[in-house]
Order: structure tokens, then sequence, then C-alpha cells
């Protein structure tokens, strides 16, 4: 009777059999509640100080599920023409992924490797089970109603890729932990070993021109230059915001009239839509800008508007007319890629892999006197492993210029990817007719970045690169004069001990 009470609630032999499936679907029940009432809580709040409200709690909760759909990018159609609403509030969906992420890596971390992806695929079922209830719900009469399949697959679509992504980093953390214990890191890793992540485009490039374990350094410089054009834009949101509200008025303005509901309501929907104004500022300050309407266009070299929405973000966009003195936000590229210019200038001019830090600490792992009195415990070793093979030499060498050319433009490539997938994720439909088509241009918000990191990035690379040899000499002869020091201490202080054990000889003697 003990033996069955200890046994789990539901168990399942095989695969799935290293814990309790109950408890993970569990868990991805409560990862889907926990987002809806994050959306749930300030609509029924609005609902509840709202004086005359047009419709009753089922109204506006068939509202907040219909927000959280859209956080996951599931189209919901609005009104009573079925008008497409496809804007997907970027917040929500940031809010979605980092709450599967976590619960795929927590519950893989908790299984381990008995059960690979056991757990990951509960924890999705659980969520998918939520979302299926909550489309259920909103699929009825409403002014925003869910169509049952479309949004059900995009909702487990992008459920499933988080919640994978979660689960792959905690396992490639625990086997990284179990393969190579934590150790001193002193800058980008580039050696070619049987572990070292690899780019299959790469091997076709000739061997003088590939720049080897070059993919670490090409997804940091990626990222750095994606993280700056966001910046970039998130920098024009706040002036364009801080330009408004000293002209005055606006839609918020106007929404007064309609009480403090009103209010509190626009701007919950502009805090939830920030992310996609930052992509958008982003876009302008690329080049090709981006769309408030169909048959419009808002870039610094000019801006043809119509009408628009009372909406305050709409309210931050330029007047209409020829760019002039914005085209000077073009410049925010330029110095977004100045970072990414300067990891793979410096990685492409690194020495040795191995720096005598792999072990040894300069001295072969003497930190002491030991007893020696002569030079033979010292200089026996440099610190360096004198065996190593052809291949990690060629990995340890500096990049050729062509080299580190083409980790600028593989890394440029990848911003550009990047920068259109986050243009077409941040666009789509508010309603049908003029308002069908809203956000940057996928495809040329794309080719502008890329464009625009290689420009900057290639001959910023190749400055660097040329700079920091002269540095990294210094530094070798620095690191090299601190070792010498370090073992004339030792001796001096080898040479003082037998100095006094000496003095001391004849005084014993005597005694």
């Amino acid at each position: 009777m003990t033996q069955l009470m200890g046994r789990p609630i539901l168990e399942v032999p095989g695969e799935l059999g290293a814990g309790p499936v109950l408890a993970d679907l569990l868990a991805g029940v409560r990862t889907a509640l926990l987002g809806l009432a994050v959306v749930a809580v300030p609509v029924l709040g609005l609902w509840v100080v709202t004086p005359y409200a047009d419709d009753g709690a089922a109204g506006a909760a068939r509202l907040a599920g219909a927000l959280w759909l859209l956080g996951h990018g599931a189209p919901v159609l609005r009104g009573g023409l079925d008008a497409p609403l496809t804007v997907t509030p970027l917040l929500l969906s940031l809010l979605a992924v980092g709450q599967l992420h976590r619960a795929g890596a927590r519950v893989a971390a908790r299984r381990g490797a008995r059960a690979r992806w056991g757990g990951p695929v509960a924890v999705w079922a659980g969520y998918c089970a939520v979302a299926l209830a909550v489309v259920v719900q909103c699929s009825g009469a409403g002014l925003f109603r869910a169509r049952v399949l479309p949004d059900v697959l995009v909702v487990a679509l992008l459920a499933a890729a988080a919640t994978a992504a979660g689960a792959r980093s905690a396992h490639r953390t625990a086997a990284g932990r179990a393969v190579h214990p934590p150790a001193r890191s002193t800058g980008p890793d580039r050696s070619a070993g049987p572990g070292a992540p690899r780019w299959p485009a790469l091997d076709r490039v000739p061997g003088w021109a590939r720049p080897v374990g070059a993919a670490p350094v090409i997804r940091s410089a990626a990222l750095a230059a994606l993280a700056g054009l966001v910046a970039a834009g998130a920098v024009l949101v706040a002036v364009a915001a801080v330009l408004a509200a000293v002209g005055g008025g606006g839609p918020a303005t106007a929404a007064l009239g309609h009480g403090p509901a009103a209010v509190a309501g626009l701007l919950l929907l502009s805090v939830l839509l920030l992310p996609n104004a930052v992509l958008w500022g982003t876009a302008y300050a690329l080049g090709p800008g981006f769309a408030a309407g169909t048959g419009t266009v808002v870039a610094p070299s000019g801006a043809a508007l119509g009408p628009v929405p009372e909406f305050p973000l709409f309210a931050l966009l330029p007047e209409p007319g020829a760019g002039g003195w914005r085209l000077l936000v073009c410049l925010l590229p330029v110095l977004a890629g100045a970072v990414p210019a300067l990891l793979l200038g410096r990685a492409a001019a690194a020495g040795p892999a191995h720096d005598g830090r792999d072990g040894h600490d300069g001295l072969d792992g003497y930190d002491g006197y030991d007893g020696y009195d002569s030079r033979d415990g010292l200089d026996g070793h440099d610190g360096r492993d004198g065996g190593e093979d052809e291949a990690a030499e060629r990995a340890a060498a500096p990049w050729h210029p062509a080299a580190t050319a083409v980790a600028a433009l593989a890394a440029a490539l990848l911003t550009g990817g990047a920068a259109a997938a986050l243009g077409w994720f941040s666009g789509g439909a508010l309603a049908g007719g003029r308002m069908a088509e809203l956000g940057p241009v996928p495809w040329r918000t794309g080719l502008a970045a890329a464009g625009w990191f290689a420009v900057v990035a290639v001959p910023g690379a190749l400055l660097v690169r040329g700079w920091t040899p002269a540095t990294g000499r210094l530094d070798e002869l620095g690191g090299a004069f601190a070792v010498r020091a370090r073992r004339s201490a030792l001796l001096l202080r080898a040479r003082a001990y037998a100095v006094v054990l000496r003095l001391g000889r004849p005084t014993d003697d005597a005694d």
C-alpha cells in the first residue's frame, strides 16, 4: 500500500516516463492562464470603471481573449463586416514567448536527459488546451471574433517554437556543464575543435578566405547590430513623443471628454503597441520607412499621409512633405554598425586561442616557491602547449582580410534577415480598405539593414583588424614582462630565505 501511494499520479512508460505528465500539463495550463490574466485584469478593470459600458462582462472577457490571441499573432475579425485585424501587439508576444521559453527550460532541466522532449510536449499540450478554450469562447457573436482553425494553429506553432527553444537551451546548458566545466574566459574562443559551432555555408569558401570558428562572433555581431538598430528606433519614437507633447492636443486630449476610462484604454493600447512603434522607427531610420495605410509612405525622404485614426501613436507621425533635416536620422544606422565592426575586427586580429590561461597561469601551475632556488623549476614551461596540431594553429591564427570581409558580410545577411522578420511581425492590418496595410515592407527593411551593415561593418572591421595587432603585441609584451617580474620576485624571495638560513647557522653552532 505504501508503495502504491508513493507512485506519481500519472506515469507513462517510455520517453514520457521520467516524471509525472500531469504536473507538466498543469505547468502549461498555468503558463497560459498567467498570460491571459495579464490581459484580462486590465480589460475587466476598465469595464468596471466605465459608467455606461456598451457590452457586459462576457463581451469584456471576449475582448481580453481576442487581445491574448492577437499577442500570439492569431488573426481576429472585427465588426459586422468581418474586417481583418492582424496587427500583433508585440509586448504581449514577448510576454508569451518568454513564459513559454522559461516553462520549457524549467521542465526540461527538471526531467533531465531521460525524457528529452516528454516534459516540453506536455507543457505545449496544456498551453494549447487553454488556447482552444479561449478560441471557442471568442468565436461567437461580439465585436471581436476568432476563427477556430487558423487561430489554434498559429498559437500552437508559436507555443511549440518557444517551448522547444527553452528545452533546447536547457539541454545545451546541461551538456556544456557536463563536458566542459566552467572556466575563465578571456575572449572569443575561435578554436576549431569538434564541438565548435560551424556554418556549412562557410565551408564552401576557399580556405584562405574562410573565417575559422567565426560562427559565435558572427552571431554576436548580428545581435549587436540589431540591438543598435532597435535602439535607433526607440530614440526616434522618444523624440517624436517629446515633440508631440510640446505641441499639445492629439487623441489623448480628445479622449478626455469621454472620461478617464477612455484615456486609460488608449494609454494601455499604446503601451501594448509600443514595440511595434519602435520597429517602425527602425525602418524609418534605415530609409525605406513604413506605411500608415494603403498608398502611404513615411520615410526620411518625405511623408505622404492621408486620414489616420485618432490614436496616440499615430499622433507621432511626421508632417506630410519633403524630408529635409529628417534625412539626418540615417546617421543612426552608421552608429549602430560601429560596435559590430569592433567585435569582428578584434576577433579577426585575435592571437592564439590558448594564451597561457588554459590550466597554466604563466608559471605552469607554480604559484609560490616550491623548494627550487634555480631556474630549472621556473623556466621549464612558459604556459603554452607545444604539441598543438596544425588545425589548432590555423584556428588560432588571425584571419585573412578576405576572411574578415566574409565574416562581416555573413553578419550583414543575418542582420538583414532578422530585420525583415521583425518588420513583418510588427505590421499587419487594422481594418479593411485603407487601413489594411500598416508597417514596414519586410524585404525593403531587410535589404536596407543588410546594406547599411555591410557598408559600415566591412571597412570598420578591416580597420580594427589592422590596428589591433599593434595593441596585441604591446599586450603580449606587457604579459611577458609581468611573468618575468613574478619569476624574479620568486627567485629573490628564495635567495633571501637561503641567506637568512645561512646567517642563522653560526649562532646555532655557537650555542
